[in-house]
């Protein structure tokens, strides 16, 4: 499995028992909120609903917050902040690609708070469409081994049109086109398979490598960036070994 895949992991079980709890379940609310504002609050017929309810419910998030959440999302809660969802792009130090998918009531805070904590540590803000290019939309898949094996999983991949299944030990992890998400969804339910965690993530095209030193310097920096409020996720093109998650624990 690849470096950011290995360190998505391990931020998705650190959002599980972060001390910051407050935090997250603000982002969490937030990502139910244009989820349901966008394809509705059914969430048997609204994929990214879904999806957002189960990240929630695996961060042990009360059901009344999910619930309030939907309602901001469909209109229900008319005293609920106008939310929107912005792609930011930029450059951390040493060249480093960054995408931010944010949501945000207000896009002027937004933009300064990322624009201060990259100035500062030596990265810039980017046009609309200087970083995108470097990036490709992906779904994926990320299975416990105890849930199913790797055969199980590559005939999975293969009927439903996954381009990949990674493996690290701890965890399997299919990849795919964005098209075949639902797709895979289905697959995994039908075989009684429970991915940990899933979605639709920026991977990049190509990755870069820097020496052990710069590459934990701008993993911290991108864990600052995704600590802001309005910040849900940072996308790189920092090439992360098993050396650097080490180092960075």
């Amino acid at each position: 499995m690849s470096g950011h895949s290995k360190w998505s992991t391990i931020k998705h079980k650190k959002a599980q028992t972060d001390a910051r709890r407050g935090a997250v379940y603000t982002k969490l609310a937030r990502e139910i909120q244009i989820a349901a504002r966008e394809g509705g609050g059914d969430p048997d017929a609204n994929i990214g609903l879904r999806l957002a309810i189960d990240r929630a419910k695996a961060a042990n998030m009360p059901s009344s917050n999910i619930e309030r959440a939907i309602k901001r999302g469909t209109g229900e809660d008319r005293d609920a902040a106008a939310m929107e969802q912005i792609l930011y792009e930029g450059y951390a130090p040493h060249g480093i690609a960054v995408l931010l998918n944010c949501i945000t009531d207000n896009r002027n805070r937004t933009v300064a708070d990322i624009r201060h904590l990259l100035t500062k540590h030596g990265g810039s803000m980017g046009q609309e469409g200087s970083v995108s290019w470097q990036f490709t939309r992906k779904a994926f898949f990320t299975i416990p081994v105890d849930q199913a094996s790797f055969d199980d999983l590559f005939e999975v991949a293969a009927e439903s049109g996954a381009e990949d299944v990674l493996e690290d030990g701890e965890y399997y992890e299919i990849v795919g086109p964005v098209e075949v998400f639902k797709t895979i969804h289905d697959q995994l339910k039908a075989a009684s398979i429970q991915p940990e965690s899933s979605g639709l993530r920026m991977d990049p095209n190509q990755e870069i490598e820097l020496d052990l030193e710069k590459t934990i310097q701008v993993m911290r920096i991108i864990d600052s960036l995704e600590e802001l409020d309005d910040v849900q996720e940072v996308y790189s093109n920092l090439k992360i070994t098993d050396e650097a998650l080490a180092g960075l624990a």
